[in-house]
């Protein structure tokens, strides 16, 4: 316990060219903390992974999209890692970052597949929710493992995300062919929270003296074998072929925009503590929602709207005050 402490107090601050201008563009007298920047920016290219992926599903198999997509992701990684200079400190690593590297790329992987199985089968008004609640778990563990401190108003903003997210789910309607006869989708959408919230904690502690860049792109390569060895369990290679072209544009693009939700939350986890970039990062749902009315006309009740209403407040109760 005190030895992760020790390594949560020491974290390194480092830069790439993405963060870097968008840093550039904030006057520096601002009294927004450069952390909770990040971590909306990550909120925003996390919610349009979600509704990217979840067009590019639309009759592909969920593990070898999820492996499309995580190839994707991982030659996004590798170039910024050769674009700031980082790939020469993968010699300075220590063991024991090692080991968190691959216990984060192995959560990542699990969170990733359990997510867009979910997403497969359910709506993304349902399976968000709860694979945002993940915000609990992280919180948890953090005041665990990390030793972070824990509040008064962080325990009520713990207990308005689990009223807000079983508001949110409405088990009763569904336009979902597949989630009226399936409702394994709940299932897969709580391991992908447990997976999350684990893949946070490991990258917190994982992510000392390593560039974020070069983080990002190592858990990838990790996540990479993991799906792919999902795919031919399930014989999913067979349906390589069947992938039209707007699955194949949605896939990269969902790729493409997990690549930089990445870099933004791992360099505001550099510089913030877990237990307040999370919860921020998570206001993704926010986002996810307005794009799934939008893009995918996915309807809400007011029982989802409320629910929604105090996710958000006890996402924001223990960052704000």
């Amino acid at each position: 316990m005190e030895a992760l402490h020790e390594i949560n107090i020491k974290l390194k601050k480092y830069k790439n060219p993405i963060v870097e201008t968008i840093g550039f563009l904030i006057r520096k007298d601002t009294t927004m903390e450069s952390w909770l920047l990040y971590a909306l920016l990550s909120a925003v290219f996390a919610a349009a992974t979600t509704i990217l992926a979840k067009i590019g599903l639309n009759n592909v198999d969920s593990h070898l999209a999820t492996a499309i997509r995580t190839m994707v992701v991982l030659t996004f990684a590798w170039i910024m890692v050769f674009i700031v200079g980082s790939h020469n400190e993968i010699g300075q690593i220590s063991r024991l970052t090692w080991v968190f590297l691959i216990l984060s790329g192995l959560s990542t992987g699990g969170a990733w597949l359990c997510r867009f199985r979910a997403l497969k089968l359910g709506s993304v008004n349902k399976v968000v929710p709860i694979d945002k609640s993940s915000t609990i778990l992280t919180i948890l563990f953090a005041v665990t493992f990390l030793s972070e401190p824990m509040s008064w108003l962080t325990i009520a903003g713990i207990v308005l995300i689990a009223i807000g997210t079983w508001l949110m789910i409405d088990f009763k309607k569904s336009n979902n062919p597949s989630e009226k006869t399936n409702k394994s989708w709940i299932i897969f959408a709580c391991l992908a929270a447990i997976f999350a919230s684990l893949t946070a904690i490991f990258g917190r502690v994982g992510v000392i003296g390593i560039e974020a860049n070069l983080w990002t792109a190592i858990r990838t390569t990790v996540v990479v074998p993991l799906c792919w060895i999902m795919v031919s369990a399930t014989k999913g290679n067979d349906k390589r072929s069947k992938i039209d072209i707007k699955s194949w544009v949605f896939l990269v693009l969902s790729g493409i925009a997990t690549g930089g939700s990445w870099l933004f939350f791992y360099h505001a986890l550099q510089i913030g503590n877990a237990s307040l970039v999370v919860p921020v990062d998570k206001l993704s749902i926010v986002f996810v929602m307005i794009f799934a009315r939008v893009f995918l006309g996915e309807r809400f009740s007011r029982k989802s709207i409320a629910g929604l209403a105090l996710l958000v407040v006890g996402i924001l109760l223990p960052v704000v005050f």
